[in-house]
Parts: structure tokens; sequence; C-alpha cells
């Protein structure tokens, strides 16, 4: 008898198998496949006549680009010290903490537990009178649950949390080429204004002797009350500057304290004039954004997270063939639970398909693909994004080289007809307001000789950047 039970229930467990494995061809989780972007990557930067190659300004470590002592040692820090590197950091963590569950998906559930349990019967009823009104059960079980996974769904959500983990990664290498570029741009800005500021003291010392000689000139009745209050006036306009630019640098310590976390501070910097970035502009083929570019890696791992997710939304309607298992001590008797005799088990195997669920799968399944096309909308869309980046930053960068050479003949003109002016005037061969416009648009012209410095720098700091240099 007990040969035909067991023989029973291996045909059972038999024919499980073979309809599960029948089931599984009709359904297989699927693979990741990237996308096809050419239309996406075609003419990507908008440099059709400029040569591109394999390799880009992006290889480049930023220890090699940035040659400032300063510089450098301020990037250490911050990579260091940044509060949100830190939070990117602490993110990895908790993305890796859902990974390595992912992976144990595989693994079968135990539990182990205690328990006394006191029933009441009543004396009416069946076994109320043989066991005195009330039972007392002791047992210590362990449970034990598992899922064969042949549709692919675990191993999809390992991928899944997987893809989360990498995902997390790509932030945290994107804050780092953030942090690397905004400290860059901060630290050129301080130089930069730290060169106006220079530029408008030596302004303030020719316009205080100015005024001395409007003075005695007034005195010798060639010019008026009115050009030497003029001149007064032109000084103090100076001045006032001079506190703006002072502002703007207070301000713009305090911003590079806070990339670097620390307190407000004033920073050791060199100068503007000796700032060289010596390296060739080459971007590289835009195909190398996708490996390149953190935000861009960021976007194709959430990509395939949520397509690992449709996987499992659609394996969740297919059959889940689930083992469950009991055992343990029972006994009525709290001195006999220690015993052979008080051994028991349960083994269940069984397929169960969802069939009516107040359609919550299939609801599942459609937001899931939902997502997954939300997902590679965002993936195609930060990639379109890359590339204006790049555009726009090497556009600028020409542009900027371009007019420092016309910003450079423009203030020696200015000052030489400052000069003139200024003679003209001591002759009497001038009118006082043309020295104060060609002082005036001497100044600007040298404080716009220094923005172009500046915007030169700025825009390799942001190529660098767009190309997604800096993380490595």
């Amino acid at each position: 008898m007990k040969s035909i039970l067991k023989h029973r229930n291996f045909s059972k467990g038999a024919l499980i198998l073979v309809v599960a494995l029948t089931l599984q061809s009709c359904f297989v989780a699927q693979d990741y496949v990237r996308p096809d972007l050419d239309a996406e990557t075609q003419a990507l930067y908008r440099t059709d006549n400029l040569p591109t190659d394999s390799v880009s300004i992006a290889d480049v470590s930023w220890k090699n680009l940035f040659t400032d002592q300063y510089l450098q040692q301020y990037i250490e820090e911050g990579l260091q010290n940044n509060m949100d590197v830190r939070i990117a950091l602490q993110q990895i963590l908790a993305a890796q903490a859902y990974a390595k569950q992912g992976k144990a998906g595989y693994l079968p559930s135990i539990s182990v537990g205690a328990n006394a349990t006191h029933q009441e019967l009543s004396e009416n009823s069946q076994f109320g009178a043989l066991f005195s009104g009330g039972i007392d059960t002791y047992d210590i079980t362990a449970n034990l649950s598992w899922e064969a996974d042949i549709w692919g769904k675990i191993r999809s959500n390992k991928r899944a949390t997987q893809a989360a983990y990498l995902q997390s990664v790509a932030g945290h290498q994107a804050v780092k080429t953030q942090l690397i570029s905004s400290i860059a741009n901060t630290y050129y800005n301080l130089l930069a204004l730290d060169a106006q500021l220079e530029v408008t003291k030596q302004t303030i010392i020719t316009r205080e002797s100015g005024v001395k000689t409007i003075k005695a000139l007034k005195d010798a009745g060639q010019v008026t009350q009115v050009a030497v209050d003029q001149n007064i006036a032109q000084y103090n306009s100076a001045k006032a500057l001079q506190v703006d630019i002072e502002v703007a640098i207070f301000k713009t310590e305090n911003t590079l304290s806070i990339l670097l976390g620390k307190t407000p501070q004033t920073f050791e910097r060199s100068s503007l004039d000796i700032q060289n970035i010596d390296q060739d502009i080459v971007l590289g083929v835009p195909a190398t954004l996708l490996s390149n570019r953190p935000d861009v890696m960021a976007a194709e791992y959430g990509l395939i997270n949520s397509f690992e997710l449709s996987n499992v939304a659609k394996s969740n309607l297919y059959p889940s063939l689930t083992l469950t298992a009991s055992g343990g001590l029972e006994s009525l008797d709290v001195d006999n639970l220690i015993n052979a005799n008080s051994i028991f088990a349960n083994i269940i195997g069984g397929i169960t398909q969802p069939i009516f669920n107040q359609r919550k799968l299939k609801t599942q399944r459609e937001v899931a693909f939902a997502q997954q096309e939300q997902a590679l909308l965002r993936f195609k869309q930060t990639l379109l994004v890359a590339g204006s980046e790049v555009s726009n930053a090497l556009y600028t960068y020409k542009s900027e080289t371009k007019k420092f050479e016309f910003r450079k003949n423009e203030v020696e003109a200015l000052r030489t007809a400052e000069a003139n002016s200024n003679e003209l005037l001591k002759n009497g061969y001038a009118n006082y307001l043309d020295l104060l416009t060609a002082r005036e648009s001497a100044l600007n012209a040298e404080l716009n000789i220094i923005n172009s410095q500046l915007q030169q720098l700025v825009s390799i700091v942001d190529l660098y950047e767009a190309l997604g240099g800096g993380w490595r």
C-alpha cells in the first residue's frame, strides 16, 4: 500500500514538472537589447566640419587637465568632503543592499519558531469531555518556502536590482563630474574677480590723479566746476565698483566653501593670467557619450531596470511552482516535547495559476510597460541634451577665442584714446567730456577682456563636463 502511495506521489510530482516545462516554452524572460540610437547620435554635435575620433578630452584625467596647484587641491578636497557626493555614496549603499537581496531571490525562505497554545473546549463538545475542557500544545516548528524560477521572474528581478545599483553608481559619477566642473568654474570666477578688482584699483588711482589735474586746470581757468564735479563723480563710481567686486568675491568664496564642504573662509589662489588648459579639444564620436557621460549611463540603467520589471510583471500572469515544507517537534506535554515521537513533517508542492485578482496583475503589467516606454524616452532625451551641451560649449569656446582678439584691440585703442584725450585736455584742445567718455570706455573694455578670458576657461570646463569627463 505504501509503495502504491509513493508511486502516485512520484507520478504527481512528475506531472507537475512536465506541465511546468511545457508552459515555460510559452514564455521566457527576454534579454535587454540596447535600442537603435543611430537617429539620435547622427550629427549630434552640429560639428560636421570638425574631425572626430574614438577618444575625446573626456578621457583626460582632471589632474592632467587642471594644472593649477590650488585648483587641484580644492577639487581633491571637494571629492572627499562635498555633501552631495557623500549623499550619493549613501544612495549607492542603499542600492547595493537591494542588489544583494535580488541575488538572494533563488534561495528558499526559512523560519523557526516556538509556540505554546492553550485551547479551552466546551464540555458538551466531542473532545471537551476527553480533555477536561482544555488542550495545551507545545511545538518547535521550522518552515521552508521555495519558488522555482521557471519563467525567469527571479532572474529578471535580480537584473532589475543590479541595474538600479549601477544607476546609483552612475549617479554618483555624475555628481563627481558636476562637482569638479562647479569647483573649477567657481575658482576661475574668483581669479577673474581678482583681476577685475586689480584693474579697478588702478583705475581709482588714475582717476584720483585726474581729479587733482582737473582741479588745477579749473584754477587755471581752462575748465569749469562742472568738469571738476564730473571727474569727482567718475572717481566715486570706480570706488563703488570696487565695493561691488569685493562683495562678489566674498560671496564666491562662500560658494566655494559649500562645494568643498567647509565653513566660509578665504582661499589661496593664483592669478588669471597664468591659467592655461593645454589640451587638444577633441570631441570623440557622439556614441562615446553612451559610455562617458554618467547621466546618460544612469538613464540607460534606468531603462534596463524598467525593462526587467516589465519581465517580472509579465511573469506574474503565469503559474508559480512552489515548494513548502514544515517540520519540528510537537507535544501535548512540554516534558515530552524533546522526544523522537514528537517529530512531525509536512511537504507540499504545487502550481498556482492566478485567474481573477481584481485586475491587479494586468494593471501592473500595463503600468510596467508604460514606465518602460517613459524610461526609453528619458534615455533618448538625456542623450539629446548631452549632445546639445557639447555643441553649446564648443561653439562658445570658439566664439570667445575669436572675441578675445577683438577685445584686446578694443582695449589698446581705448587706452590710447584715453591718454590722447588727457593730453589734449591739458593743452586746451579737447573737451573734458571726451576724456570722461574715453576713461569709462577703457575701464569697461578692460573688464570685458577679463570676462572674455574667464569665458574661454569656463567653456572648456563646460565642454569637459558635457563630454563626461572627470569621474574616472
